[in-house]
């Protein structure tokens, strides 16, 4: 991991098994596809300061990352549900994970 004012940039894996190079410190911008009640309704989103603080709250407070069909814009790389959580459990995430139960 290397790090550079403030962040954490680090080398991850991604699902198609190319190594990338990820900054936990850049904005990130996460959006849940799936909308209760109906197509009507707006696509949820929310947007953070950094990559890490998405990537927590995906895994730690939302109920179904997957079911939801979350995924998350950092720059222009956009991660689906399984790169978030791999991101999680990354030796590399800087930020402190939820104990489990």
């Amino acid at each position: 991991m290397r790090k550079r004012a403030g962040t954490s940039i680090c080398r991850y894996m991604p699902a198609d098994r190319e190594t990338a190079t990820f900054d936990y410190g850049a904005p990130a911008e996460l959006f849940m596809g799936k909308r209760k009640g109906g197509p009507r309704q707006p696509l949820r989103y929310r947007r953070f300061a950094t990559a890490a603080e998405a990537i927590r709250f995906a895994v730690e407070e939302l109920p179904a990352v997957r079911a939801w069909g979350a995924w998350m814009q950092v720059g222009d790389k956009r991660f689906n549900a399984d790169d978030i959580q791999r991101l999680y459990q990354s030796d590399d995430f800087p930020l402190q994970r939820r104990l489990s139960d």
